[in-house]
């Protein structure tokens, strides 16, 4: 098995379906990451170097293409010490052996209690997390100068706001697009898959038409049938609505960020105001380090992650390269001075963690499926779920 793998990896080299790579050696640390975080880690493995005698060699992959990579590698003896990628990989990762358990002992309290937990598989951590991506409400100061705190208050807003004829909206979000409505959905409890005992998901217990969910696909109905939103609103368009000054409030994230200011739109970043009382749960997308079970240098790849990379000044850096909310809490400090920033970071703290495991590709279609039947008025927000919810299950099932 080994040898198929070892010649398997050499053929995708071969034919340029893979950037070269070179193994992981006892007393040298290789480090996989994409272009963005490879300068950075450079600097940091210098640092080691200095500090420790042992050579840090960065290898630039594309972001995509590492946990791939790995699978394949990291069997073969042919991977890395390090890699640095997304918190849901793990399902991929954690159920094919591939990652080391981590232990930051004392310095957990030093990040984002929800960084930690989109890197935990059950009850043991697999990742150093540096960076979160949460979305949250967009406003316009000139049309909307004070963001609701309440959906109550948002309504009130968007109805005043909104004119049809004109193409003026007090409230848009892309539709039917369920990573833009889970907040309104989770907010009052409604969730994509249940946990089991050992911490666990279970993809067989889909909350997706639970009574919360179903509360916020209410109000998402009735802003529809008031016409405060129109039909159909993707995302380019109500982007678009946003830039020219025709949109008073939209939920979306940080990658909007700079075509926003590049439009000059006086703009504010907030959380997703409450529902009854209830924070949103946006989903939450962690970005951070973890360690090859393949590695040969464990201990050595532990060390420069607690005693080089959690450190504010290489979380700084990262921040600097790549401007994300930070998972370490100083340097979250260090630039609270960024009110983008600062609200992303807000928002994220409410919310979950996107699902990391592999069902969760199973739930997408049905989910879109439903929130459709729901915006074109043909079925009300409980018939549409519990169909989406019931193909979802069969689709899981199936594939088992």
């Amino acid at each position: 098995m080994k040898r198929l793998l070892v010649l398997s990896t050499c053929l995708l080299v071969l034919f340029g379906l893979v950037a070269t790579v070179s193994a992981s050696q006892e007393g040298k640390l290789l480090i996989w990451a994409d272009e963005l975080r490879a300068a950075v880690l450079r600097d940091i493995g210098q640092s080691f170097t200095k500090q420790y005698g042992i050579p840090v060699e960065v290898r630039e992959l594309g972001f995509g293409d590492i946990r791939d990579q790995l699978g394949v590698a990291g069997p073969a003896g042919e991977g890395p010490d390090i890699i640095v990628g997304a918190h849901d990989w793990l399902g991929q990762l954690v159920v094919n052996g591939l990652l080391e358990p981590i232990d930051l002992g004392a310095k957990a309290k030093d990040f984002v209690p929800v960084s930690l937990t989109a890197f935990t598989w059950g009850k043991t951590l697999y990742g150093v997390p540096y960076a979160i991506d949460s979305v949250g409400l967009f406003y316009n100061k000139k049309l909307v100068p004070d963001p609701p705190k309440t959906f109550d208050e948002l309504i009130a807003i968007a109805k005043k706001l909104t004119n049809k004829d004109k193409k003026e909206y007090g409230f848009l979000l892309p539709q039917p697009d369920p990573y833009h409505t889970f907040p309104l959905m989770s907010a009052a409890g409604g969730y994509v898959f249940g946990t089991k005992p050992d911490g666990t998901l279970d993809p067989l217990d889909v909350g997706l038409n639970n009574k919360g969910a179903i509360r916020g696909l209410t109000i998402f109905d009735k802003l529809i049938e008031d016409g405060i939103m129109p039909i159909g609103i993707d995302y380019p368009t109500m982007m678009g609505l946003f830039k020219e000054g025709k949109v008073g409030m939209m939920i979306t994230g940080p990658w909007a960020f700079k075509e926003i200011r590049d439009a000059k739109v006086n703009y504010g970043f907030t959380k997703i105001p409450s529902i009854d009382g209830k924070p949103a749960r946006p989903f939450v997308g962690v970005q951070g380090f973890m360690v090859s079970s393949f590695s040969k240098n464990k201990l050595l790849a532990k060390a420069f992650l607690n005693d080089f990379v959690a450190t504010e000044k290489t979380m700084k850096a990262l921040f600097d390269k790549d401007p994300r909310p930070p998972a370490f809490l100083p340097t979250t400090k260090a630039v609270a001075s960024d009110p983008d920033i600062a609200g992303v970071g807000a928002s994220a703290a409410d919310g979950t963690p996107m699902p990391a495991i592999p069902e969760m590709a199973s739930v997408w279609t049905a989910w879109t499926n439903g929130l459709e039947l729901i915006i074109n008025q043909k079925l009300d927000p409980q018939k549409a779920m519990d169909d989406a919810v019931a193909q979802i299950i069969a689709t899981i099932k199936g594939k088992k």
